[in-house]
């Protein structure tokens, strides 16, 4: 444990477009943000290769790049921005504490929670390989389903998450084949059948994926394990999409604050405020249906400006 304890006025605990753009509405508040970038700093845009759906990016911008410039600004107006990562906090009082790398304590006046959710993948090597390439993995195909339109794609997934993606895809690539692992959907019965109704969407049930084909620099094909048959098929695609699921990164805060089933800090609607008075969230630690960068950005901007509200009621 540390012997000083720093006092801060808005703390932000994570990176990415929530973080950074809360970091810019602050600092130009005079709230003197102190921001902790967390263990992936600029969050899952650091993945993404191309990012052209963000607007003011005219010829699209790289997912690292633009975390740069975000920093870049935030930092311009006074933020100061820190590597390291929360590991305990104690909201149960009206100084909230926060304890970074499990060594340095803070006490702070409002904590932003940007902390983000990580996405679920299957765990295989060629799959992190690809993904790690940047060439033909992802999680999230309204993000990157335009790269492969008129194309063939495969996607896993069974839930009602995973059919909206499909259903997504259908309409830009060519051929979509869905590889669902048990005998059964997990989806609503509405969104099953929107999918089964859509005419290049193969589904294959009872199928587990075993491999993601290329030439070690982009993807070239799937290959599957029928588990009724036993037989290993390979499909044609230049992208796989992981529907399986997020999770969001709030364990350290399920002692104070207030979280749905999956995880999800519940927030006030048409606000960013959480159950305690004082901590805000933004991003997607509370977001299980746009995750977008966009959206991010803008609950960002909501929780700096709840959390200069905040101090300014309590002059």
């Amino acid at each position: 444990m540390s012997d000083t304890i720093e006092k801060i006025k808005c703390l932000i605990i994570g990176s990415g477009p929530a973080g950074y753009t809360a970091a810019i509405y602050a600092a130009r508040a005079n709230m003197n943000p102190v921001l902790y970038q967390g263990m992936q700093p600029g969050g899952q845009l650091t993945t993404t290769n191309e990012v052209e759906n963000f607007p003011g990016y005219v010829d699209g911008v790289t997912g690292p790049e633009m975390m740069i410039q975000l920093q870049e600004q935030a930092k311009r107006f006074g933020a100061d921005i820190r590597d390291g990562w929360a590991t305990k906090v104690d909201f149960s009082g009206d100084i909230h504490k926060v304890w970074i790398n499990d060594t340095i304590e803070l006490h702070c006046e409002t904590v932003i929670i940007s902390t983000g959710a990580s996405a679920k993948y299957l765990g295989l090597p060629s799959e992190q390989h690809y993904l790690n390439m940047g060439g033909g993995v992802s999680a999230c195909a309204v993000c990157d389903g335009f790269f492969y339109r008129n194309q063939e794609v495969v996607i896993v997934g069974a839930g009602d998450s995973a059919c909206e993606e499909a259903h997504y895809l259908s309409k830009l690539c060519k051929k979509v084949t869905m590889l669902v692992r048990s005998e059964k959907f997990r989806a609503s019965k509405i969104m099953e059948d929107r999918v089964r109704k859509t005419e290049n969407i193969e589904i294959l049930m009872n199928h587990d994926t075993v491999e993601v084909v290329g030439d070690n620099q982009v993807v070239h094909a799937i290959k599957a394990l029928n588990k009724t048959t036993g037989e290993v098929i390979e499909i044609p695609a230049t992208g796989f999409f992981v529907a399986i699921g997020h999770k969001p990164n709030t364990d350290i805060f399920k002692d104070y604050i207030t979280l749905d089933e999956t995880g999800y800090i519940i927030n006030t609607p048409g606000t960013s405020n959480t159950n305690v008075a004082g901590v805000f969230v933004a991003g997607d630690a509370a977001d299980h249906v746009y995750r977008q960068a966009i959206t991010a950005a803008g609950t960002g901007c909501m929780a700096a400006l709840d959390a200069e509200r905040y101090l300014a009621s309590k002059d």
